[in-house]
């Protein structure tokens, strides 16, 4: 007799499954992408209010940016806001009925792969180099 009781997966069974298809790695880094803006806003916005607060207070966020920590940080925020916009975009387009079979699907999530990356590679070089 077979039993049609679902089966629990190590994770290393899930990640090989998944990882092959372009559709799930987007769709996991649109969820890690979504955790790291969520998490870094507060510090950014901190640093938003504590350059607004004086004159000196603008001047120690300049000496903070003068680090190369804090300007890799700014850039893992930036990086993840660019791929949460287009992943996000793709979901939305596919919502209207666009790119929802298994091969277009696909390509849409190809297309927002190589889009991410070209502005996560550009906004590195204009925030970190």
């Amino acid at each position: 007799m077979k039993s049609n009781r679902p089966v629990n997966l190590s994770m290393g069974q899930v990640l090989e499954v998944n990882l092959k298809s372009p559709v799930a790695i987007a769709s996991i880094l649109h969820r890690l992408s979504g955790v790291i803006v969520f998490l870094l806003v507060p510090v950014l916005l901190w640093l938003l209010d504590k350059s607004l607060s004086s004159a000196e207070g603008f001047a120690q966020v300049q000496a903070i940016f003068g680090s190369f920590i804090v300007r890799f940080i700014v850039w893992v925020f930036v990086a993840g806001l660019i791929f949460h916009f287009i992943a996000g975009v793709r979901h939305l387009i596919a919502d209207m009925g666009v790119a929802e079979e298994l091969q277009s699907g696909r390509i849409a999530a190809t297309i927002s792969l190589i889009l991410s990356a070209i502005g996560i590679i550009a906004a590195f070089v204009w925030i970190v180099l």
